[in-house]
């Protein structure tokens, strides 16, 4: 039997991964002209990344294209305005050159004319490369009534 104990972490690698994160939450911001560009998105992951949304009957699953391309048309048309998704609380866990983090994420805008709001769990896992850290796969599930999050991860306690 193991006694629980914390992983080490290079604080360089943490320092890396966390600009990667805000990278990829910075990606779904709209520019001074109102426009999205998820091009951004593409030097984050690496090659054969898997995207999956975990949200609803069963999970969907991405390529990269296949998750940025209906994002970019969503974010630039006419029915979605003023969109923010950011990063509330994150545990980031190290171990050489792989690296898995929790993310509770809010996330509003109008869509439609009505405003909204919510929130939702992202737990992305990484890589290490020639490059420097990169995104090897990206889950999440949004809160519903049916899926509240725990006080565990909106207090940042874990």
């Amino acid at each position: 039997m193991y006694a629980k104990t914390a992983l080490p972490q290079s604080l360089e690698a943490k320092e890396a991964i966390d600009e990667l994160v805000a990278k990829f939450f910075a990606a779904f911001a709209a520019d001074q002209n109102g426009r999205v560009d998820l091009a951004a998105l593409y030097p984050l992951f690496i090659n054969g990344a898997s995207i999956i949304k975990g949200c609803g009957e069963s999970a969907t699953v991405y390529d990269l294209q296949g998750f940025i391309a209906p994002r970019q048309a969503l974010l630039n048309g006419p029915d979605l305005f003023d969109f923010n998704e950011h990063e509330v609380f994150e545990r980031t866990e190290i171990f050489g050159n792989i690296a898995q983090r929790f993310s509770l994420y809010h996330k509003s805008g109008i869509a439609h004319g009505e405003r909204f709001e919510g929130q939702g769990i992202k737990a992305m896992q990484f890589s290490k490369t020639a490059e420097g850290w990169k995104i090897v796969s990206l889950i999440w599930n949004d809160e519903s009534e049916a899926l509240p999050i725990s006080s565990v991860y909106r207090h940042g306690s874990w």
